[in-house]
């Protein structure tokens, strides 16, 4: 289904726009965390096994936000909305989200969204995949070794669960994934759905112009024949010998998609097994996930899947907004046709719809 932004907005629930958009009436908290994992010491440039989360929920009243930014404090690059640093949590226990970003992008660069579905009542839990995030050098291995991804979901969400402020909030009955472009692979594979990499390597031989086989803007010297030399080295063996193990989160209820990318590497058996609710948005001007080769195959394979395409909406649309600095600093990333906050309050609303529905009871939802 092809739909206009505003259109789209309208259909979801036109009430629920001027809540996007509105000064904020519940204070969002952020708080910012260290897991460890094997994994992420291969991956990491320096060679640490740390991985960096974000958790971002509704806090108590008297919280007092600020501005979140990216890039220098004087010249930012882009903004993200706002948040106050280490708030006190509201009460009671929340339906919780993890949140994985793209390719060379960062849980911050994310913060549009989970703020946004912080502010809706959830506790959001987003990490910086170690290895493939822009703020540490982007190495081989964080490209190959994407099934690890899922892998630091799942030890961000146990190190959210063993805080002691944050753990007693983590609703673990009601748990939902989101993710853009890599992202998005990544909620697929912490839903269940394995990958078979040889798969992938043949889709991208026969088309190696597929906007997901090209080397990508945040890594060019990325190309397929250097990963696949990486991934026959002797320090990746033990990772790759796992990739297409299941790396699924237990109790993952609801997932939505934001221009999914390197959906190639799934079977298509393994897309037909996912149950849980799915929503989709893409973008029909997407030239670095192409729809036809990635939304739409999951759309027409998982049984509970929904999408909407959006006319005129590209791949970079679903980064946070870009200052007048950042357009310059970064052409690529910043243009578009389509003002970024329509695709943003977009995805918001449709992402809200689903989990409303997905994991929150119907009682509750009439209460908030």
């Amino acid at each position: 289904m092809r739909l206009t932004l505003p259109l789209l907005l309208l259909l979801l629930g036109a009430a629920s726009v001027p809540a996007v958009a509105a000064p904020p009436t519940v204070p969002v908290g952020e708080r910012h965390g260290v897991a460890h994992l094997p994994s992420a010491a291969v991956r990491d440039a320096a060679g640490r096994d740390a991985l960096r989360y974000t958790v971002w929920y509704p806090a108590t009243p008297e919280a007092r936000e600020q501005p979140i930014v990216i890039g220098p404090p004087d010249t930012p690059l882009f903004t993200v909305g706002s948040a106050a640093a280490d708030a006190k949590i509201a009460s009671g226990r929340l339906p919780t989200l993890l949140l994985s970003h793209g390719n060379g992008g960062s849980a911050r660069m994310m913060g549009w969204f989970g703020i946004a579905l912080a502010r809706a009542g959830y506790l959001v839990i987003a990490v910086d995949h170690p290895g493939n995030n822009g703020i540490d050098p982007m190495t081989l291995a964080g490209s190959i070794l994407i099934w690890e991804r899922a892998e630091d979901l799942k030890a961000a969400l146990a190190a959210v669960r063993a805080d002691p402020q944050l753990g007693p909030h983590v609703d673990d009955r009601r748990v939902g994934v989101a993710g853009f472009s890599a992202g998005g692979f990544t909620a697929l594979v912490a839903a269940g759905a394995r990958v078979d990499l040889a798969r992938l390597i043949a889709f991208c031989r026969a088309q190696p112009d597929d906007g997901v086989c090209r080397p990508q803007l945040e890594s060019r010297d990325t190309t397929l024949e250097a990963r696949i030399a990486a991934a026959a080295s002797p320090a990746l063996a033990p990772y790759m010998a796992r990739a297409a193990d299941d790396h699924g989160i237990p109790g993952i209820g609801a997932v939505f998609l934001m221009a999914p990318a390197i959906v190639q590497a799934f079977p298509p058996d393994q897309l037909r097994k996912l149950q849980q609710p799915m929503s989709i948005l893409a973008g029909d001007a997407d030239e670095v996930a192409p729809p036809v080769t990635n939304a739409e195959v999951v759309a027409a394979l998982s049984p509970s899947a929904g999408m909407r395409i959006a006319p005129d909406v590209g791949h970079y649309d679903f980064l946070a907004t870009c200052t007048d600095a950042g357009r310059q600093a970064m052409p690529a990333l910043c243009s578009g046709t389509i003002p970024r906050e329509e695709t943003h309050a977009a995805a918001i609303v449709q992402a809200t719809h689903l989990f409303d529905e997905a994991l929150v009871p119907a009682g509750a939802r009439s209460s908030r």
